[in-house]
C-alpha cells in the first residue's frame, strides 16, 4: 500500500518498503493551478511569437457597447478568436464585416479566464482585392486634392497628330489592335512603339521611363499607353503613383486605353483623354483617311465657292471707291468743312449761355442752403425746443410725485388698520408684566406688579386678585 508525502507544492509517493528505490526513479512533481498554468502559457506564447501577421476571413463579427471588436479569424481548415481593442479599433480605415478577408498584425495570447488562445489585434487591414482597392482610393484621393484629375490642365490632342508613340507590351494583342487601326484609318501616320513590361513589380518603372524616354525625345506629339483586360491586379501597374506622376509631368498629351470599358485606372483619371479599350484609344487618335479625303473635297467646293466671292466683292469694292473719289474733290471738301465750322459755332455759343445760366442756378440754391443753416436760427431752434422739453419735464415729475404720493398715503391707512394703536383706540388695553404680553391670568401671581398700556397712556398696579371667566 502507497502513501504520500507532502512539502509545500511538491508531493512524491513511496512505499515503507522501498523509498530511496522510488525517490531516485521518479522526481518530485511541480503542481500548478489552473490560474497560473494560464498565465504561464500566456508568457510562453506572447515570448515565443511576438508580433506575428495573419490573414484570414472575418466571422462570428460582435461589436460591444464597450467599442472592443471581437471576432474569428478562418481559413478553409481552421479559425482563431482574436480581439481588438477600442484604441486600435478607432485607427481602422474600414468597417469590419463578417466575410471579409483581412491581414492582421497581432499577438498570440491566452484569454485566462477560459484557456483560450487568442489573437490580440493592434492593427487591421483588407487583404486581396479589398487591400488593393482601399490602396486605390488613398492614392486617388490624394491626387485628385493634388488637382491631378481636373479637366484645366488635361491637354488636347492633336488632330492628325504628325506622329504616335505606343506605350505597351511588344507581344500583348493590345499592341496588334492598336498597329492594326491605325494601319486601317490612316496608313500614313507614323508610329513609334515604346516596348514595356504590363503586369508584375517591374512594370510601373518601365511604364514611367518610356513615358520620361517619348517625352523628352519628342518625336511624338501624341502618345498610347495601353494594354489589354485583366484582373485588379493584373491592372495594377496603371494604378501605381509612379505612373500618375510620369504621365502628369509628360508635355505630350496622353490617351489611355486600358483593360476594358467597365475598368477605371488611375491612369485613366490622370490621362489627357481616356478611351475605354486599346481599340477605342486608337481610332480616338488617328483620322479616319476616308473622312479625310471627302473633308478635302468639300473644302476644295468652298475654297471655289470662296474665290468667286471674292472677286465679286472686290469688283464692287472698286466701284464704290471710285464713287467716294469723286465724292472728295478739294472744292466739296471745303464747302463741307465751312458749314461744319459755322454749326460748331452756334453749338459753342448755345453752350456757353446754358453753363452760364446753370451756375447762376446753383448759386442760388446753394446761398438758400446756407441760409437755412445760418448758426442764429439753429440756435432759435434749439431754444425752442430745450423750453419745451423742459415743460414736459416739469408735467412728468409733478404726475410722478402725485402718485408716490398717493400709494404712500394709502400703504399708511393699511398700516394703521392692523396696527395694536388701532386696538386701543377701540376700547381694548394691553397688559404686560415686564418685557412679556399677558395673555392668560396664568402669566401673573398675587402682589405681581404689572403695566397697563391705553390709547392715551400706561397705567402700572400690582396683582391683589385672580378671577376666572
Amino acid at each position: 500500500m502507497s502513501h504520500w508525502t507532502t512539502s509545500r507544492n511538491t508531493y512524491s509517493e513511496t512505499t515503507p518498503q522501498e523509498p530511496d528505490i522510488l525517490n531516485a526513479i521518479s522526481p518530485p512533481r511541480t503542481i500548478y493551478t489552473v490560474t497560473e498554468l494560464n498565465g504561464s502559457v500566456r508568457l510562453l506564447l506572447s515570448s515565443h511569437f511576438g508580433t506575428i501577421w495573419v490573414e484570414g476571413e472575418i466571422s462570428n463579427l460582435a461589436l460591444p457597447s464597450s467599442g472592443h471588436l471581437y471576432f474569428t479569424l478562418k481559413d478553409q481548415d481552421a479559425q482563431v478568436r482574436c480581439a481588438l481593442f477600442k484604441g486600435s479599433a478607432r485607427s481602422l480605415l474600414f468597417k469590419p464585416a463578417n466575410g471579409m478577408r483581412v491581414l492582421a498584425r497581432a499577438q498570440v495570447g491566452l484569454y485566462e479566464p477560459r484557456g483560450e488562445y487568442q489573437l490580440i489585434v493592434d492593427y487591421l487591414e483588407e487583404a486581396g482585392d479589398g487591400a488593393l482597392r482601399r490602396a486605390f482610393e488613398v492614392l486617388k484621393a490624394k491626387l485628385s486634392g493634388e488637382g491631378m484629375f481636373d479637366t484645366k490642365r488635361k491637354k488636347p490632342i492633336p488632330v492628325p497628330p504628325r506622329c504616335v508613340g505606343v506605350i505597351t507590351s511588344p507581344t500583348g494583342a493590345a499592341v496588334r489592335d492598336i498597329l492594326s487601326v491605325l494601319k486601317r484609318r490612316f496608313p500614313a501616320l507614323p508610329v513609334i512603339v515604346f516596348p514595356v513590361k504590363v503586369q508584375g513589380n517591374e512594370a510601373k518603372h518601365e511604364i514611367a521611363r518610356a513615358i520620361a524616354l517619348a517625352d523628352r525625345l519628342q518625336r511624338c506629339d501624341a502618345l498610347i499607353l495601353a494594354r489589354g483586360g485583366g484582373s485588379l491586379e493584373d491592372l495594377w501597374a496603371f494604378n501605381e503613383e509612379i505612373v500618375a506622376r510620369a504621365m502628369a509631368a509628360c508635355s505630350i498629351p496622353i490617351v489611355s486605353g486600358v483593360g476594358h470599358e467597365t475598368d477605371l485606372t488611375i491612369a485613366d483619371m490622370v490621362a489627357d483623354l481616356r478611351a475605354p479599350t486599346p481599340t477605342a484609344a486608337a481610332e480616338a487618335i488617328s483620322p479616319d483617311s476616308g473622312e479625310w479625303l471627302g473633308r478635302f473635297i468639300r473644302l476644295e467646293s468652298r475654297f471655289q465657292q470662296h474665290i468667286s466671292l471674292k472677286l465679286r466683292h472686290e469688283a464692287q469694292s472698286l466701284t464704290h471707291l471710285l464713287k467716294r473719289l469723286q465724292q472728295s474733290h478739294p472744292e466739296k471738301q471745303m464747302q463741307r468743312n465751312a458749314q461744319r465750322l459755322d454749326e460748331l459755332e452756334l453749338r459753342l455759343n448755345r453752350a456757353a449761355l446754358s453753363g452760364i445760366a446753370k451756375r447762376g442756378t446753383k448759386l442760388q440754391t446753394i446761398t438758400a442752403k446756407l441760409n437755412s443753416h445760418h448758426p442764429v436760427q439753429r440756435l432759435q431752434l434749439l431754444e425752442t425746443r430745450r423750453n419745451a422739453l423742459h415743460l414736459r419735464l416739469a408735467a412728468v415729475i409733478t404726475r410722478l410725485l402725485e402718485r408716490r404720493r398717493q400709494f404712500v398715503k394709502a400703504h399708511g391707512e393699511k398700516l394703521h388698520a392692523v396696527s395694536p394703536l388701532a386696538t386701543l383706540e377701540r376700547g381694548y388695553a394691553i397688559a404686560s408684566k415686564g418685557e412679556k404680553i399677558l395673555r392668560s391670568i396664568e402669566d401673573v401671581n398675587l402682589d405681581d406688579m404689572m403695566e397697563i398700556r391705553l390709547m392715551d397712556g400706561r397705567l402700572f398696579g400690582r396683582v391683589s386678585e385672580k378671577r376666572g371667566r
